[in-house]
């Protein structure tokens, strides 16, 4: 059995290397001072101080973890935690759960009664999913509690009846923050001013010249509405479709691949932050008929990767999820834009323009890595309310089955879920962001930040020979045009070439 010691040392080379090698990384910061959750405490009440509410089907923490700003309002309690783990409680919480990672099952359930605090932390839910997913990849059933979930599949001699008392056992005076944050993101309502702001442009009926001249050309959003009329996915792809003409087919969810049937059993009962999301870049070879159902908007057909054929990375996804599941703040694949269609549900989007960075998101210089908050809600509990007073304020909009929004390339977005959503979202390259898309190709860390594809390092020079084979001079007019504009943007005005800046009077050039 390794050592303590070992498995310390095995966390912190971990949280090392993936520091090194992920592009995206998430993390919990506690930006919040300790009493903005204390007036959290009553988390059985459906409403709190801070307007929050909870989901009607919220139940408290399994072991009554309470956050840690009551602890110190009660000064004759003792933390159960720190008496619990001894020398061990000078870790931070994360970092205790990063060595019980690296534990099996069995070692977890050993722990778990040595005493109350390690009860807690062994029986933390992400420990679980992790041993589930990591076992028995999409082959599982969920029911519930991931825990459970994972004894039923792997010991079912065992009472998984038992084990789930055993798990909700209430431990008096545990205080963390970052356990009880985890609960409460994945039992908190969307409140409403997180919903109401909705200041994207919005469009029905415009022609692709007026789509390309206000929204393309100059890199903004906009929600286009009434475009997708010909669509038989929105007729009819719901549950019981789906799920017929898919069969046995596995999609990719998160790390695993799973059959329909099982993920919409799981997304039924989860109730985590982050639930699996269904997000599959192949669906439309392993059900040929779902590919043949929906068409690429007349906005977006020009897609310049399509030369490469199958050497394209990807580039369409069907994404399918439960109220709450998402992305957080992303910049599209290899400088490309998207589009992303609604076909039942809807989502709330929130979009920063490529010169501003998402208050709580911190991208590595090179781009490579992207360290944000662990949740989706999370972000919204800790940073939403500061953007308020920006003056370049996030983009926002409500988009609903039938709509589609454009999200240009370089934008920072972040997508949450208001209901169980089906949708369809394709990234593409056109004339507009040609050039763009070729220098990120090239970049020095190609090999890092180009993804889509096994062939990272030379897809630069296959898509700009492709082009220039295929479209020749297209790349020299597009880079005279951007000197031009260039040029231009530089020019001086007419009144800059009269007015003397310095003292405010006019001047005179012969």
């Amino acid at each position: 059995m390794l050592s303590c010691r070992s498995l310390l040392s095995r966390a912190i080379k971990k949280k090392k290397k993936s520091k090194s090698k992920n592009k995206k990384s998430t993390s919990r910061k506690h930006e919040s001072p300790p009493h903005q959750l204390l007036e959290l405490e009553d988390v059985d009440e459906e409403d709190t101080e801070e307007g929050f509410s909870l989901k009607s089907s919220a139940r408290s923490h399994s072991h009554g973890v309470q956050p840690l700003g009551n602890f110190f309002c009660n000064p004759g309690s003792i933390n159960s935690r720190n008496t619990g783990l001894g020398s061990l409680q000078l870790l931070s919480d994360e970092l205790v759960l990063d060595v019980l990672g690296f534990l099996d099952a069995t070692h977890l359930g050993v722990l778990a009664t040595v005493c109350k605090s390690l009860c807690v932390f062994t029986n933390h839910e992400p420990l679980w999913r992790n041993l589930v997913l990591d076992n028995l990849k999409g082959e599982f059933l969920f029911n519930g509690l991931w825990k459970s979930t994972y004894i039923a599949a792997c010991r079912p001699s065992f009472d998984v009846e038992n084990v789930g008392v055993f798990s909700r056992l209430r431990i008096r005076d545990f205080y963390s923050d970052y356990l009880f944050q985890s609960w409460l993101c994945a039992n908190l309502e969307m409140k409403p001013e997180w919903l109401e702001r909705d200041n994207i442009i919005r469009k029905k009926g415009i022609s692709v010249e007026e789509f390309v001249l206000n929204f393309e050309e100059p890199n903004k959003p906009v929600l286009l509405e009434g475009c997708l009329g010909s669509w038989v996915a929105l007729e009819k792809w719901d549950r019981n479709y789906l799920v017929n003409v898919s069969g046995n087919v596995k999609f990719s969810v998160g790390p695993v691949e799973m059959r329909l049937e099982d993920y919409f059993s799981y997304s039924d009962l989860v109730k985590e932050e982050r639930p699996l999301y269904l997000f599959d870049p192949k669906f439309a070879q392993k059900v040929t008929i779902l590919g043949s159902e929906f068409e690429v908007p007349v906005y977006f057909r020009e897609d310049l990767f399509n030369i490469l054929g199958n050497e394209r990375p990807d580039y369409r996804w069907v994404i399918i999820g439960p109220a709450g599941s998402g992305s957080s703040f992303h910049i599209d694949p290899n400088s490309t834009s998207a589009w992303n269609a609604v076909i039942k549900g809807s989502k709330k989007w929130i979009l920063f323009p490529p010169d501003v960075v998402p208050p709580g998101v911190h991208p590595s210089p090179d781009g490579a890595e992207v360290a944000c908050p662990v949740s989706i809600i999370e972000w919204f509990m800790n940073f939403y309310g500061t953007t308020r007073n920006w003056k370049k304020r996030p983009i926002e909009c409500i988009c609903k089955a039938g709509e589609v929004i454009f999200v240009p390339n370089g934008w920072w977005h972040l997508v949450i879920n208001l209901e169980e959503s089906i949708a369809i979202t394709q990234n593409y390259v056109s004339r507009r962001n040609l050039l763009n898309v070729l220098d990120f190709l090239k970049r020095p860390n190609a090999s890092t930040l180009v993804s889509g594809t096994r062939d990272r390092v030379n897809l630069h020079d296959k898509f700009k020979n492709a082009i220039e084979t295929s479209f020749p001079g297209t790349i020299d007019q597009l880079m005279q045009k951007a000197e031009e504009k260039k040029a231009q943007e530089k020019k001086p005005s007419f009144w800059d070439s009269v007015t003397d800046s310095k003292v405010g009077a006019f001047k005179f050039s012969f």
